[in-house]
């Protein structure tokens, strides 16, 4: 039974919206694309402004101050490693807005080794750019690894109650001479070369072996002490009893050993010496994920600054 002409017209409706709608749902699908595309385009994009330098090539910055964090104890693997401090410094240093560099010490010290990479790096970075001062600023504490690395700055700031000094070498160990016999154990050690158990600490103590540690440790803290007189020059007053023994100091008695030169805050150099209160950290993130958080907070606050003319203190 054919169909009738109402139902053809019915037919021919429906079909005409399937296809419509369907024409419909593939546009959709197709702008639905678009915008994932363009939105993945566009975090990819901010993903690259992210890593790269934005306080260097990438985003540019007007005039600042650069700012290194030396936080914490000073060694290979820390936050305060030379790696880690010495990047941050070449980052700070190269860019060409920099007006001057600030080193936020607060430390209780550690590597020699680590500081003194650091330290070289410094005096490095001085004489390649001549017209950018470094300045440290103490805390709660500088002392030991710390004051060696900051004595290579151009002045060192602190406050009355800092820690400052600790210009001295340590090596610690402990000795359980009898105390395997007490637990009934044996001590069993194998060498080639008769010294190489020197300092075991399960073996009595040699007098041959602390004669030895006696001169690496002179021999280290006669290089701290020549690297703080080169760093500090003139100022440094070394007639003053017991100050390279070890000792540590306030913030007011560093002041009159020659120690620190003033009293003031980084906030306050930024802006009173250096005559750029904005700051810039340049200290290396921590893990990936901080610095691309970080970074892009970066770039949107400069990206929005380059849009308005005004802005909120």
């Amino acid at each position: 039974m054919g169909e009738t002409n109402q139902e053809s017209w019915e037919r021919g409706v429906i079909e005409k919206l399937a296809s419509a709608a369907l024409k419909e749902q593939r546009r959709a699908r197709r702008w639905g694309i678009f915008f994932k595309l363009a939105f993945l385009m566009y975090m990819l994009f901010i993903l690259y402004l992210a890593m790269s330098d934005t306080t260097g090539t990438g985003v540019p910055l007007g005039d600042h101050t650069g700012l290194v964090e030396l936080d914490g104890i000073i060694s290979s693997d820390s936050r305060a490693s030379a790696d880690v401090l010495i990047t941050g410094l070449q980052d700070a240093f190269k860019n060409k807005h920099t007006k001057g560099v600030i080193i936020r010490a607060n430390s209780p010290g550690g590597s020699p080794v680590q500081a003194d990479y650091v330290y070289n790096e410094i005096k490095r970075l001085k004489k390649k750019y001549p017209d950018i001062p470094v300045y440290a600023v103490i805390s709660d504490a500088c002392v030991s690894a710390c004051y060696y690395i900051v004595s290579a700055a151009d002045k060192i700031y602190a406050n009355e109650t800092s820690l400052v000094g600790s210009i001295g070498v340590i090596s610690e160990g402990f000795g359980f001479v009898g105390t395997l016999d007490k637990l009934g154990m044996q001590r069993r050690i194998y060498t080639a070369g008769k010294n190489k158990g020197i300092l075991d600490p399960f073996s009595p103590e040699r007098e041959s072996d602390v004669k030895h540690m006696h001169v690496l440790l002179d021999e280290v803290h006669q290089h701290f002490i020549n690297a703080v007189r080169s760093g500090r020059g003139d100022r440094l007053k070394t007639d003053t009893p017991d100050l390279f023994s070890g000792l540590f100091w306030t913030g007011q008695q560093g002041l009159a050993m020659g120690l620190v030169d003033e009293f003031a805050s980084a906030g306050t150099v930024a802006r009173d010496v250096i005559g750029e209160e904005d700051i810039v950290d340049y200290t290396p993130e921590e893990d990936w994920l901080t610095r691309i958080s970080d970074r892009f907070g970066a770039v949107m606050s400069h990206t929005l600054s380059g849009l308005q003319q005004w802005h909120l203190r």
